[in-house]
């Protein structure tokens, strides 16, 4: 009987998702076949969607908006009731009235990636020459083929310049990217616990994600819709071995240490005696209720792909060279999977190019995923980095 029961909720995610891949319960900006997005790898997509949703109002000058760039397993719902889950917006602690980014003040705009699960064109759409899900017959996308989205997405809505851009993670390769790619159109710039480039021992991990994936049988060579399956142990997998990535040694231990999951003593077996483990298996089968696990590949090798030096004969500070965006970059000290080093990196090279642009590392046991977190400091200084480039931009708060 449970595992009908479970049989049966995982169907219903299954069909939700399905749904929310095509007719997204947001906003959606269609480019038709006059319309392609020119993509690194050589094709123009067309036509394609963009969801995303809005929070707050656009002043007459069109001069107050900020694009909130999500993270790899993020999306649009940055500050509202997630349509699948139920659960609250991804970024409440930032986003909202009177917060940092004020809604009150801000027109806030986040859109689901190019290649994401939740309305914007993806492999888990229907491509419109089979009519059938992409699956991985949709082409590989970068971090820079997103940004182009965005900005057409931008343009859709007439808006000329971005007060400002804001990202954590891959959030974050957005933000730079924004600000390398379009620096006329972007004020300011909040750039999160990322870099310009991933990491050997990030792709590393990554890959690890993508094997265990593909290893599931229900995997089907990514046509797993087609055939009624998911392969939702791979992608739990895959996310439990990510988290891990997202915290530290010391959070794990504040949280967790050694102690056991409703028992006093070990069951000398292999299920989860100890509370971290109950803690990741959960956070493998929560995810994988709401998230395309082809989508998983194609954000996971975008990352891998991003480096913006490369295009700059390998030197970061000329990708910066002459910029007018004013820059906050922040880090977070117990953070291994972007370390402070990289921040700093990013720092130099905006100094070497002539950039205005403080840094902020600050000190906290919580990870990576501190930027999601409530941390004190890491507001405040949000709060104040916006609230200085908003008097620097003569925005004043939008009268209703």
């Amino acid at each position: 009987m449970v595992d009908r029961h479970l049989a049966h909720s995982q169907s219903v995610q299954a069909e939700e998702r399905e749904h929310e891949a095509d007719h997204p319960s947001s906003l959606v900006a269609n480019f038709g076949a006059d319309q392609p997005l020119a993509l690194d790898c050589g094709i123009d997509l067309a036509p394609f969607q963009i969801a995303y949703q809005t929070y707050g109002t656009l002043n007459a000058a069109r001069s107050n908006a900020i694009l909130v760039c999500h993270a790899l397993t993020g999306d649009q719902h940055v500050a509202n009731i997630h349509p699948i889950t139920g659960k609250p917006g991804w970024w409440e602690t930032l986003v909202g009235p009177g917060r940092a980014l004020d809604t009150d003040r801000y027109f806030i705009i986040c859109s689901n990636v190019i290649g994401g699960c939740m309305g914007s064109t993806g492999p888990a759409s229907t491509n419109p020459a089979t009519g059938r899900p992409w699956g991985l017959d949709f082409p590989v996308v970068t971090i820079p083929d997103m940004v182009r989205a965005q900005a057409m997405l931008i343009d859709r809505l007439g808006i000329d310049t971005l007060f400002c851009v804001v990202g954590g993670s891959m959030g974050g390769m957005q933000v730079l990217q924004w600000s390398v790619a379009y620096p006329q159109r972007v004020f300011s710039a909040l750039a999160i616990a990322c870099s310009t480039r991933h990491s050997a021992q990030n792709i590393a991990f990554h890959e690890l994600g993508r094997q265990a994936v593909m290893a599931d049988p229900d995997w089907r060579q990514g046509r797993y819709f087609e055939q009624g399956t998911h392969p939702h142990r791979g992608l739990g997998v895959a996310r439990m071995a990510a988290h891990i990535t997202y915290l530290s040694d010391a959070a794990l231990h504040r949280k967790f240490g050694r102690r056991m999951q409703d028992r006093d003593e070990p069951t000398f077996s292999f299920d989860a005696d100890f509370q971290v483990e109950s803690y990741l298996r959960h956070q493998g089968s929560s995810f994988v209720e709401r998230f395309d696990a082809n989508s998983y590949l194609y954000l996971t090798r975008a990352m891998d792909y991003f480096d913006i030096a490369a295009d700059h004969n390998g030197v970061l500070a000329q990708a910066f060279r002459g910029t007018r965006t004013r820059f906050c970059v922040v880090s977070f000290t117990s953070d291994w999977l972007f370390p402070t080093s990289e921040s700093r990196a990013v720092v130099h090279a905006l100094n070497a190019g002539g950039a205005r642009v403080s840094f902020a590392e600050i000190e906290t046991d919580r990870g990576h995923d501190a930027f999601l977190l409530d941390v004190p400091e890491f507001l405040d200084i949000s709060h104040a980095f916006l609230q200085s480039a908003a008097a620097a931009r003569g925005l004043t708060p939008v009268r209703s």
